[in-house]
C-alpha cells in the first residue's frame, strides 16, 4: 500500500464538527486546554469565568463565539446565563479550587464558600443546563483523587472527592438522556497548582517524574483530551473518571 493511500485510510472527521461547547472556568488552566482542544476537533466553545480581563483573552485565542463572565456558584447569575443560551451539546465545568488546612486552623467562612463552589454550583449547573444540554450531550465535572486517601489537612478535600462520584451518579438518572460524569484528577501542572505550591513547584513535579508510573507529570492536555473522549462517547453516563498518571499506585 502506498504512503498516499494510507495516510487516506488513517484520516479521520474532527470528532465535535458542528458542535457547542461551553466551558465554565475557561479561562484558565484545564479549562482553557479544553477549550483548545474542542475547536482542534471541529467545535465552537462559550467561555465563563470570573475574571474579566483574563476571560477576554481566552476568548481570543480560541475565537470563542460568546464569553460571560459571572461567579457560577451563584444561582441567579447562573440561572441567568443558561437562560440566554440556545441549545448546546456539552457543558464542562472546572471552576473551583481545592482547600488544604487542619481542623484547628480552618476558616470556616471560606469553607461555607468552597463548599458551595463545590456542591451547589453542580446542582446549579446542573438544574439549568438539563433543558439546554442536547439529548445525548454530556454535562462534565471536575474532582479530584488526591481526597481518597486520608492525610491531615485533607478533611474538607476528602470529603468533596467522596461526595461528588455519588453526586455525578444521581444526576446521570435525573437529568438523562443528557449524559453526567466526572473526571477526577490527581496532580495537574497548571497555574494554580503552581500557585498553591509556590515554591514547592518544582519540587512536587521532580517526584512525581520519578515516582508515577508514567514517568511525567499530568498536563493540561492531557484532561482535556479525556474530555473530549466523554462527550463524543455516548454510552458514557454516570461515571467517574480517574486521571492522575497512578498516582494513586504509588506512595504520595
Amino acid at each position: 500500500m502506498s504512503t498516499t493511500a494510507i495516510a487516506s485510510s488513517i484520516h479521520r472527521e474532527p470528532e465535535l464538527l458542528g458542535q457547542t461547547v461551553v466551558v465554565i472556568g475557561g479561562s484558565s488552566g484545564i479549562g482553557l486546554e479544553t477549550a483548545r482542544r474542542v475547536r482542534v476537533e471541529g467545535g465552537k466553545v462559550i467561555l465563563t469565568a470570573r475574571n474579566s480581563e483574563r476571560l477576554a483573552h481566552a476568548a481570543s485565542e480560541v475565537n470563542a463565539l460568546s464569553t460571560a463572565a459571572f461567579d457560577a456558584s451563584d444561582p441567579i447569575a447562573t440561572e441567568r446565563f443558561f437562560h440566554d443560551l440556545p441549545t448546546i451539546d456539552h457543558v464542562m465545568v472546572t471552576a473551583g479550587r481545592p482547600y488544604f488546612g487542619r481542623l484547628a486552623d480552618m476558616d470556616f467562612a471560606k469553607i461555607r464558600h468552597l463548599v458551595g463552589e463545590h456542591l451547589l454550583q453542580a446542582l446549579y449547573v446542573a438544574r439549568n443546563a438539563a433543558g439546554k444540554v442536547r439529548p445525548g450531550g454530556t454535562l462534565i465535572f471536575m474532582g479530584g483523587t488526591g481526597g481518597r486517601r486520608p492525610a491531615f489537612g485533607m478533611s474538607i478535600t476528602g470529603a468533596m472527592t467522596a461526595a461528588l462520584p455519588a453526586l455525578t451518579a444521581n444526576l446521570a438518572l435525573e437529568i438523562a438522556p443528557v449524559r453526567v460524569n466526572l473526571i477526577a484528577a490527581g496532580f495537574v501542572d497548571t497555574a494554580l497548582s503552581a500557585e498553591l505550591l509556590g515554591t514547592d513547584l518544582e519540587t512536587r513535579r521532580n517526584q512525581l517524574r520519578t515516582t508515577l508510573p508514567i514517568g511525567r507529570v499530568v498536563g493540561p492536555a492531557d484532561v482535556a483530551a479525556l474530555a473530549v473522549h466523554i462527550m463524543t462517547n455516548t454510552a458514557l453516563t454516570g461515571a467517574t473518571f480517574d486521571i492522575d498518571g497512578g498516582q494513586q499506585l504509588v506512595a504520595a
